[in-house]
């Protein structure tokens, strides 16, 4: 422990928390690997940044930071949240390259809307965009919203953080791969046989700096194909719109069913049954669980722990959740694998 000079954690491929420790030398090529991505997005070192990506043990904040910071940008630490706060800091601050997860980008857009002020006119030419899945349709949408390049930038912290890949503006054709720092691999999900670039797998890889936590042939969970370059010769992977696992990203965060079924099952009144359902509202994620009383129980105690559960995914996740309760025997049963989400955005 005398070598780490930072903690993050995250969610890993378990749903528990994964820590992850960093040495001086780690956090020093993060930060390079992050300026390149700001550089390759379209950042110049007399830009300002403001980044809207939560601060603290998630590596979003920091890692777009400390990036930004080695480029020899001007940051603007915002943080996530505070939707008025934002907009005011934008039309203040003028900054010249926003970095923050998509759905939220037309959050902001809504915002500006609401105030009567067109979001094309503001300071920003460029948007990074991550920790979450988006869409060439999203992609539009944004660049027209507030006359932007947007670009994505891929990371994990298991790996590092923000900043393992990232698109080039010129070409917005998938995320470039840092190869001096990374090795990737594609692999077929039920064998773990390498296959050849251009055939679609599982994401794979080998940070090949670590010292804090030397990560081997890491299972991303990812389904991608790796691809020639195209900016620049280090490979490319096609945007990735699926997973081998259960993982739900709910604006930003990871969020695992069994994460939601450890907390619905420390309320005594409430059945081992659920649902999840995932829409949208407006352009950004919401979700919504059910859950089922059990018979001996009272509706007063019913509607109780329905405020509980609520309250601890909150306080345990960090994000909100609408609880709807239904009556004993009211959720599908299955025979077999039980279907607990329902992902409709």
């Amino acid at each position: 422990m005398k070598e780490i000079v930072r903690l993050h954690a995250s969610s890993g491929t378990t749903g528990k928390p994964t820590v992850v420790g960093y040495t001086k030398a780690d956090i020093s090529v993060w930060s390079n690997l992050g300026a390149r991505s700001i550089r390759v997005s379209g950042g110049l070192p007399d830009h300002k940044v403001h980044i809207a990506y939560g601060y603290g043990l998630f590596t979003g904040g920091l890692g777009a930071h400390y990036g930004a910071e080695a480029l020899g940008c001007a940051v603007i630490p915002m943080s996530g949240g505070q939707t008025e706060k934002q907009i005011q800091m934008i039309l203040d601050f003028e900054p010249e390259i926003i970095m923050v997860t998509p759905s939220y980008m037309l959050a902001l857009a809504d915002a500006f809307e609401k105030r009567g002020i067109d979001a094309r006119d503001t300071s920003l030419k460029i948007g990074i965009f991550g920790a979450e899945p988006w869409s060439e349709e999203m992609r539009r949408e944004i660049e027209q919203k507030f006359a932007i390049d947007a670009v994505d930038i891929y990371g994990l912290s298991e790996l590092m953080g923000p900043g393992v890949a990232n698109e080039c503006v010129e070409t917005k054709d998938g995320a470039h791969i840092w190869e001096d720092a990374f090795l990737p691999e594609i692999v077929d999900p039920d064998t773990f046989t390498p296959l050849e670039d251009g055939h679609s797998g599982e994401f794979v890889l080998t940070a090949l700096f670590k010292e804090a936590m030397p990560i081997i042939r890491y299972r991303t969970k990812d389904l991608t194909k790796l691809l020639p370059g195209t900016a620049f010769s280090h490979r490319r992977f096609e945007r990735i719109t699926a997973r081998t696992d259960d993982m739900m990203i709910i604006r930003g965060v990871n969020v695992f069913p069994s994460q939601i079924e450890e907390i619905i099952l420390q309320e005594a009144s409430l059945a081992p049954h659920y649902q999840i359902t995932l829409t949208k509202k407006g352009h950004m994620d919401a979700m919504s669980v059910a859950v089922e009383g059990r018979p001996d129980h009272s509706v007063e105690a019913h509607t109780q722990a329905a405020k509980n559960v609520a309250l601890h995914i909150k306080a345990r996740i960090g994000i909100s959740a609408q609880i709807t309760l239904t009556a004993p025997g009211g959720l599908p049963r299955s025979e077999g694998k039980a279907v607990r989400v329902l992902d409709n955005r």
